[in-house]
């Protein structure tokens, strides 16, 4: 089984993993989960994160195949658009990512501008679609329950979660957003455990468990299996559904989901320019 060359990038401010997964025998690689800086206070984007992952690829002569999303995610922007701009690949995110644009597309109220049919990415994956990065293989697995939409990519003998599953000593996703399940959960988690123990799982958030002081981005199958505080072998599926149920009705909303959503369903495109010629991004009173 090939094993792909991955390079992580980390964005303190969301605790956002991004990363650059390259296929050791051409120049091609992918970018998985990119990060659109944004000043909430002053409403505005900037691309630091994004440009850092663009110095990378230039500096290693790499060739942009996809930029890929594990999700619509709740805690930061996508910087899909601009890296596609500026280096190419095509974007791709789950099939299903056109149940959240429905759900969404209500929820801030998008009109009827607003396709919710995912054409704003170039593919949309299937469970069990396959993909190439140069000859790396890469397989997508529809792990839904954090969102409708959650997919993760199997590339070789690594795999890309999203927010399904955190560190061992963290846990698993809230189920709480619309859409979302945690019996859905549980059961995609169990698919993801089936995979051989020694696969290393690459994870989008790291919010550092109370008794470690640095962030992590990587574990394996077999520590998620032995390890994970909510979801280890043994824990069955109700008594899962009972605490992330329990723990989600305790969390406060991420800081950032407002302006994400809102951008992230539209592929991290902005919201179109009203008559002004200015954007906006909605926030919608007494409904979260």
């Amino acid at each position: 089984m090939m094993t792909p060359t991955v390079t992580h990038f980390f964005d303190q401010d969301t605790n956002t993993f991004s990363y650059v997964v390259r296929d050791p025998t051409t120049q091609a690689c992918a970018i998985v989960d990119s990060v659109l800086d944004f000043d909430y206070a002053a409403g505005r984007t900037s691309t630091l994160s994004a440009d850092t992952i663009i110095e990378f690829v230039q500096q290693q002569r790499l060739s942009v195949e996809w930029i890929l999303e594990t999700h619509v995610h709740a805690d930061h922007l996508s910087a899909a658009v601009y890296l596609h701009e500026k280096l190419g690949g095509q974007t791709g995110i789950g099939a299903n990512i056109k149940l959240v644009q429905d759900i969404f597309g209500k929820v801030f109220n998008a009109g009827t501008e607003f396709e919710r049919d995912g054409s704003q990415f170039d593919m949309l994956f299937e469970d069990g679609s396959e993909l190439f990065i140069g000859n790396l293989p890469c397989r997508v697995m529809h792990t839904p329950g954090h969102t409708p939409a959650c997919l993760s990519y199997v590339v070789g003998d690594t795999v890309f979660v999203g927010d399904t599953l955190f560190m061992p000593d963290y846990g698993t996703a809230r189920c709480d957003f619309p859409g979302g399940d945690a019996r859905t959960l549980y059961q995609s988690i169990r698919k993801l455990m089936a995979l051989p123990p020694e696969t290393r799982v690459f994870l989008c958030h790291d919010y550092q468990a109370p008794d470690r002081a640095w962030f992590q981005h990587e574990t394996t199958i077999d520590d998620q299996r032995k390890h994970n505080v909510h979801i280890h072998d043994g824990i069955s599926e109700d008594e899962f559904v009972k605490m992330r149920t329990e723990r989600d009705a305790t969390l406060g909303m991420p800081r950032l989901i407002i302006p994400s959503v809102q951008v992230n369903m539209r592929a991290g495109q902005l919201p179109p320019p009203e008559d002004n010629g200015h954007r906006y991004l909605k926030v919608p009173l007494n409904l979260f």
